[in-house]
């Protein structure tokens, strides 16, 4: 259960949150900034492409897949981007994440673009996938902390050196599992702010000038809302965390930026409270989650006769909660029938389940995205710390 004393206990929090996971979503601006200034050291203002890539494949695990998601969301309709994750695991790697290992599809070469990233730049995997990309032909580009194992072999490579921007927090690991390290929970805006660098660069993406700092901006403003010393009733993640608590999310996106979004959000629930979400993008969504108002986490499931159970000793039963994550710059609220989003709110008031809507109005999709990620990673730790 929520405990909603802690939710407006500074104090408390800052101890119940071991791993600074507040402290680093609050200096994501920052990690910004810095990736920003040491993509621009590494030479990627000064690039001069001959046209831009077939595809851009995107290499890693956790942070490195969604800044992979966002940037599939933001190409231009002559390039794709794709997520790469891992493909195998070698039993004998100290920690699981070292032991993954990256194979290159059967496509890939001369006319595509490879980015292999990684927060530590130790995985033995990702080495060998430069290595694979190498032997192809393909152009390649390393996302790692300078001194790594992963930014020596990019020197090995040929590939662009993109330094990774550290949050310079140490967690606690009490608590942590062995052979799984914590991962920051602000790495995808260090990943994220070099690829999208890059990616307007060599013409993949086509960022406005100013946008990315721009971004920077947007998160230190969340950062300022969803701080923990502002009350419960008037910070959004908060908000929002109270919502979430003893709940089944369905996480509906409006567009493919939210969609990033959203996909984003569940596996911060899942990383940072252990709660399980589903996503989906209107319209596909209301019928992939249809049966889910049917059935038993609907308000139909819920037994309104049940008088005698103890509801002091026994928690109530799980509710579904859409939280309908929109990005409409300009465009006039639709009412008719056939509207995805008017008909994903008749169908959530046909089976009296809340539906919340967070809407971003800024209109570059890279300052929605950022209002939006740091409103709901805010409200995943929040949720994490208070349950």
């Amino acid at each position: 259960m929520l405990d909603d004393s802690l939710l407006d206990d500074p104090a408390g929090l800052q101890r119940a949150d071991r791993q600074h996971a507040l402290l680093a979503l609050a200096g994501a601006g920052a990690r910004v900034r810095i990736a920003l200034r040491l993509a621009a050291t590494a030479g990627v203002n000064g690039l001069r492409p001959d046209g831009r890539p077939r595809t851009v494949l995107v290499a890693g695990h956790g942070s490195v897949l969604t800044a992979a998601g966002v940037l599939a969301a933001v190409t231009v309709p002559s390039c794709q981007a794709v997520p790469l994750p891992p493909a195998d695991i070698r039993p004998s790697a100290p920690y699981y994440t070292d032991g993954q290992s990256w194979q290159l599809p059967g496509w890939a070469g001369p006319l595509d673009l490879i980015v292999v990233a990684s927060s530590g730049g130790r995985e033995g995997g990702l080495i060998n996938l430069a290595e694979q990309a190498y032997a192809r032909g393909c152009a390649i580009a390393v996302i790692a902390p300078e001194g790594s194992e992963l930014a020596e072999a990019a020197l090995q490579v040929r590939a662009l050196p993109l330094p990774y921007a550290p949050s310079g927090i140490e967690p606690d690991d009490e608590g942590a599992e062995p052979d799984l390290p914590p991962e920051d929970p602000a790495a995808l805006w260090a990943f994220l702010a070099p690829l999208l660098a890059l990616a307007d660069r060599i013409g993949v993406a086509q960022v406005a000038p100013g946008a990315l700092e721009a971004v920077a901006d947007r998160l230190d403003e969340v950062a300022v809302r969803c701080r923990p010393d502002a009350e419960a009733y008037g910070n959004p993640a908060k908000g929002l965390a109270g919502q979430l608590a003893d709940t089944v999310p369905l996480l509906w996106a409006d567009s493919p930026v939210t969609a990033a979004v959203a996909a984003r959000f569940a596996a911060m629930l899942a990383d940072q409270a252990g709660m399980p979400a589903s996503t989906g993008l209107l319209p596909q969504a209301l019928t992939a989650h249809r049966g889910m108002f049917s059935g038993r986490l609907g308000a139909a499931g819920v037994d309104p006769d049940d008088f005698f159970r103890d509801r002091v000793d026994e928690p109530g039963p799980l509710q579904l909660q859409v939280v309908l994550l929109r990005h409409t710059p300009g465009v006039e609220e639709l009412e008719e029938p056939g509207y995805a989003v008017s008909r994903a709110r008749r169908l959530a008031d046909a089976h009296e389940v809340r539906l919340t809507e967070y809407t971003s109005s800024v209109e570059e999709p890279l300052g929605a995205l950022a209002e939006l990620v740091g409103l709901t990673d805010f409200a995943a730790v929040y949720l994490g710390l208070a349950t």
